[in-house]
């Protein structure tokens, strides 16, 4: 089964993460697929716009913890001790990089979201040049209490250092409501009204030559290249796998291991587990 969908509508190329079982969570086939996807909207000179949304009940929930952390023993993700941090980084920059196609695309790129846009899935989201968002839907990087860095590092140029902080030093989600007042994200709309909403949004922009939106979003690209993009990025994904391999990013892998991924995580996003000590707490 295809992990992206594409279709093209007229001016409009419609890619969809199509993992709906999953949440559309992030394999080891789908950066390779978006990629994909987005090089053949870029090679296609009638589209003028890609839309990106997510089959079924979200946009994406992240990287498939089932596979990553839950499974037993090592993974491309976890390595046996002692780790190769380059090693890491070149599978990590990799997804990095097939995420920032989306950045990087010709053609200017609107995130739908609905349901969840969290941990990997934000990365994802955060690397498209305009995010409409369901009211109802939540977005944030819960990883960054345990077992996470954002390697694509958009928080911080889409929000400024203090709220970006904000949310990573908590790992909190936001609702749309919060992220359109926060400026994470361009607007938030009642669910019922989604669809129409990007619909007019890439109409709007669908009706400008393709050669001008290419010019208008390479000129605002260069600022965020020249505020050191490239070098932020490289840092949080060497962060992204010391998470994974500290103390306390093996104590996660263990518990998820022991209890499953989903309590694993409850307990990580509830700070209900002491990951030094490895061992549960009372609620702070």
């Amino acid at each position: 089964m295809p992990r992206v969908l594409y279709e093209r509508d007229g001016r409009i190329a419609r890619l969809t993460l199509n993992r709906p079982e999953a949440l559309n969570a992030i394999d080891a086939e789908l950066p390779g697929e978006l990629e994909a996807a987005v090089a053949r909207a870029n090679a296609d000179p009638s589209v003028h716009v890609i839309v990106l949304s997510g089959a079924g009940r979200a946009f994406c929930a992240g990287y498939d913890l089932a596979a990553y952390a839950q499974a037993a023993g090592t993974n491309e993700g976890v390595q046996a001790m002692p780790w190769d941090p380059m090693r890491d980084y070149v599978m990590m920059m990799r997804n990095t990089e097939r995420f920032m196609c989306l950045f990087r695309s010709y053609r200017p790129v609107i995130a739908k979201v609905h349901g969840h846009a969290v941990a990997g899935g934000s990365d994802i989201a955060l690397c498209c040049d305009l995010i409409v968002m369901a009211e109802d839907a939540r977005i944030g990087y819960m990883p960054a209490r345990v077992w996470g860095c954002p390697t694509t590092a958009m928080w911080v140029y889409r929000l400024g250092p203090e709220k970006a902080k904000r949310m990573l030093l908590t790992g909190d989600t936001v609702d749309g409501r919060e992220a359109e007042r926060m400026g994470l994200v361009l607007k938030a709309v009642p669910a019922a009204e989604l669809d129409a909403e990007v619909e007019k949004l890439a109409a709007r922009m669908a009706s400008v030559p393709v050669n001008q939106l290419m010019m208008q979003k390479l000129m605002i690209n260069q600022v965020l290249e020249n505020m050191g993009l490239r070098t932020t990025q490289m840092i949080a994904t060497i962060f992204d796998g010391i998470t994974r391999h500290s103390p306390e990013g093996l104590a996660f892998k263990r518990r998820a291991e022991e209890v499953g991924w989903k309590e694993a995580v409850r307990e990580r996003d509830l700070g209900t587990y002491d990951w030094t000590a490895d061992r549960k707490m009372n609620p702070p």
